[in-house]
């Protein structure tokens, strides 16, 4: 069997596809892949590092205003296309796989046009343009949220979750938070805003250190590399007070961390939203405002209606309210208790296996 999966740009549109691969690998080690990504993404380090081959398309997205730049956007599209339909005949594959970003639209389309059996799958509860006006010429749509059904053709889309949710779902409490030199038997708050971090988010937690710093459990906060030198030097010589709360710049092992911490406090993307759920761990969710159809706010409002997570909006967040809402639910075991199994009703833990079950299906035709 040969499968292409494509998507890129950012880590919610890659790390479906990479858990998607691992699985099918693990299931059937004859298959053969082939990722095409964009020549600007985080796919041109992601991918390379499982080992499978890789090629990439220059492309961009369009602007939401009149501007020059679209005529660029629509002729870029049209020489991916060209390009990827020689890389589908050269290929040969017997099914394509789409997660989403503009290099995906080229692909898929091109792909659709070779009558090539095609699967777009969506992270988010409300998918962007490139997923929706594919969806018109796909073979099968798979979903994440039941509320993405409406934007699709209900006769060919299917729940199917998160694959990388699945891809973690497995994982066992262990000593990596040793690493950040905190205590693996205590409570832990994990706290990010994204690799590059948030400033929002940072400028709350940093007024809450002090407060924080004497709650019985402890922290773990991620500050982003942009931000981390500047923090680092405004807390100067008080972080000697800060005995419970470890500051880091990156955390390289997330999800191995995130196993081992009794709350999560992030933006509210599809990738982090699968681990949630997949472990089973409360969440506050502070939606970023500076995505496509406000999609995280709609993300983060849907765990909320399902009781596993608390939502503070970016334009809301203060250190007041972020410390209140962390007591609320670690000093509080029956409402930890009931956001734990919240999040967890909320995983769908057979994503990929149910994935590969629609490939099969196209495939066997």
């Amino acid at each position: 069997m040969k499968i292409v999966v494509t998507g890129g740009g950012t880590g919610g549109h890659i790390y479906p596809g990479t858990a998607f691969i691992k699985y099918v690998q693990q299931k059937n080690p004859t298959a053969q892949f082939l990722y095409i990504g964009a020549t600007r993404g985080m796919e041109n380090t992601i991918i390379p590092q499982i080992g499978i081959p890789f090629v990439t398309l220059e492309n961009q997205g369009f602007k939401r205003s009149l501007s020059p730049d679209n005529l660029k956007t629509i002729w870029l599209f049209l020489k991916s296309m060209q390009q990827a339909k020689k890389i589908l005949r050269d290929f040969q594959p017997d099914v394509v796989i789409g997660t989403g970003g503009y290099v995906s639209g080229a692909v898929m389309y091109a792909a659709t046009r070779l009558k090539i059996p095609t699967i777009v799958h969506e992270q988010n509860s409300v998918p962007g343009l490139t997923n929706k006006f594919l969806s018109r010429f796909v073979s099968r749509v798979g979903i994440s949220f039941p509320s993405a059904s409406d934007y699709f053709p209900k006769e060919k889309t299917l729940l199917i979750g998160n694959p990388r949710g699945q891809e973690i779902s497995g994982m066992q409490k262990s000593s990596a938070l040793k690493e950040y030199n905190l205590d693996p038997s205590k409570p832990t708050v994990l706290i990010f805003g994204g690799s590059q971090g948030s400033l929002k988010i940072n400028q709350a937690v940093l007024g809450a250190l002090p407060v924080f710093a004497k709650k019985d459990y402890q922290i773990l906060y991620a500050s982003g590399k942009r931000y981390f030198d500047e923090i680092d030097e405004t807390i100067g010589m008080t972080k000697d007070a800060f005995k419970n709360i470890s500051i880091q710049p990156y955390i390289h092992n997330m999800t191995e961390v995130m196993v081992n911490c009794d709350l999560v406090i992030c933006r509210a993307g599809a990738t982090s939203i699968a681990e949630i759920t997949s472990l089973g761990i409360p969440a506050i969710l502070i939606p970023s405002p500076y995505v496509t159809n406000d999609h995280q706010t709609k993300n983060a409002a849907a765990l909320e209606k399902a009781g596993a997570v608390r939502m503070i909006k970016d334009q809301e967040l203060t250190e007041e309210n972020l410390v209140a809402t962390v007591d609320e639910i670690m000093q509080n075991k029956d409402l930890h208790g009931k956001m734990a199994q919240a999040a967890s009703s909320q995983g769908i833990v057979d994503a990929s296996y149910r994935l590969y079950q629609l490939v099969l299906e196209l495939t066997s035709k």
